[in-house]
């Protein structure tokens, strides 16, 4: 873009070089033709006539008048030709920067049309009708996910207002049922107490979807750093998913070389891989084996998380780190959450200046997380 405006800077300045050369060319040409020149005597005398037939002068004031004009005063009709012909060729830059100052103009007016007619610019401004293009599209593309996310969070929503009501009814009507039977059997009171105990585990979890998604619409990654031994703590949260792994009969292998000290946000950071975790067992085969890697290197560490599952086709890879997405849409599947744990986990990572990327074949889906070392 700087080069480009260089270029056009230069052509505007050998317009102008150009016009105020064309000018001296065209006043010497006068000069030398009509005052000084092969056509002195026919300009001398034309002119001469001229004045005899419009004032009505006779031939020796109207000779008078040409040489006090074209002769005696040469250098001043000589400058004042010059400065005529300087300021046409001012004129005549001065239209070219305001057609382009118009184009401008326009171009910006088109960046809020909602049609898809390319911006066009003439000879110069094509490299600003390019980038122009380039934020229309940007524009639109972001307007198109914002309406997207936003269409996909109020789905959410009504989603998850209408499945709290199922729990809420199911608890309401087995502790109606406990206080109206008072003579119920103790091993159907068990039943009916667990039943409901059930039911306000999945209303929790439905309340807490409900403030993740209203925690996401205000929340800003404010990072709180310290030094941690990653390691470590990845060693215990590999603990913490050993029930949720009996429940399939998975296994997770964690490896890595060497220990790991790592400068960044606990707490979020735990977020995330807790988030990578859960996602790889909810969508992991039955007896399969979760892997994960740490890689230290000088500059950064990497992490990845491996899981045995269904291939992610590539048009969702594309949209997996986006607000509200989930990757099962069914409310009753228990992978089905608000879909803000990857676009999260996305945020913190790129607060700690990493990456976070994905990849998804018949071997199985890798997301892989790097971590630059920064103070």
């Amino acid at each position: 873009m700087k080069d480009n405006f260089k270029k056009l800077k230069r052509k505007l300045l050998l317009e102008a070089i150009g016009l105020i050369v064309m000018s001296v060319i065209l006043g010497a040409i006068f000069l030398h033709l009509f005052v000084d020149g092969v056509l002195e005597s026919w300009f001398a005398e034309g002119f001469v006539t001229w004045l005899q037939n419009w004032m009505g002068l006779d031939y020796y004031a109207a000779r008078q008048i040409y040489l006090k004009i074209f002769v005696y005063n040469k250098p001043m009709i000589l400058g004042g030709a010059f400065l005529l012909l300087l300021g046409g060729a001012l004129y005549v830059m001065g239209m070219r920067l305001t057609r382009y100052y118009q184009e401008m103009a326009q171009a910006v007016h088109k960046l809020l049309d909602e049609s898809d007619e390319p911006i066009v610019m003439s000879d110069g401004l094509e490299f600003m009708a390019t980038e122009l293009n380039e934020v229309k599209r940007v524009l639109k593309h972001r307007e198109r996910v914002a309406r997207e996310s936003e269409q996909r969070k109020n789905d959410l929503v009504m989603y998850l207002a209408h499945d709290i009501k199922t729990p809420l009814t199911s608890i309401i009507g087995y502790l109606s049922l406990l206080e109206e039977s008072q003579e119920l059997p103790s091993t159907f009171r068990q039943k009916y107490t667990g039943i409901c105990l059930d039911k306000s585990y999945r209303l929790e979890t439905l309340i807490n979807e409900f403030f993740e998604i209203t925690r996401f619409n205000i929340h800003e990654v404010v990072l709180e750093k310290e030094t941690f031994n990653l390691t470590f703590m990845m060693e215990q949260l590999v603990d913490e998913f050993y029930p949720l792994l009996l429940e399939k009969n998975l296994k997770i292998n964690l490896m890595y070389e060497e220990e790991v000290e790592f400068y960044g946000d606990v707490d979020k950071l735990v977020r995330v891989f807790n988030n990578l975790l859960k996602n790889a067992v909810a969508y992991s085969y039955p007896q399969s084996i979760i892997e994960l890697h740490i890689f230290k290197t000088v500059a950064e560490v990497t992490l990845t998380f491996k899981n045995q599952g269904k291939t992610i086709p590539k048009h969702k890879l594309e949209t997996i780190f986006e607000k509200f997405y989930r990757l099962d849409t069914s409310r009753t599947s228990q992978t089905g959450g608000s879909g803000l744990g990857l676009a999260i986990a996305k945020e913190i990572v790129v607060a700690h200046k990493g990456t976070i990327e994905v990849e998804s074949s018949e071997a199985g889906t890798i997301f892989t997380i790097t971590l630059p070392y920064s103070k």
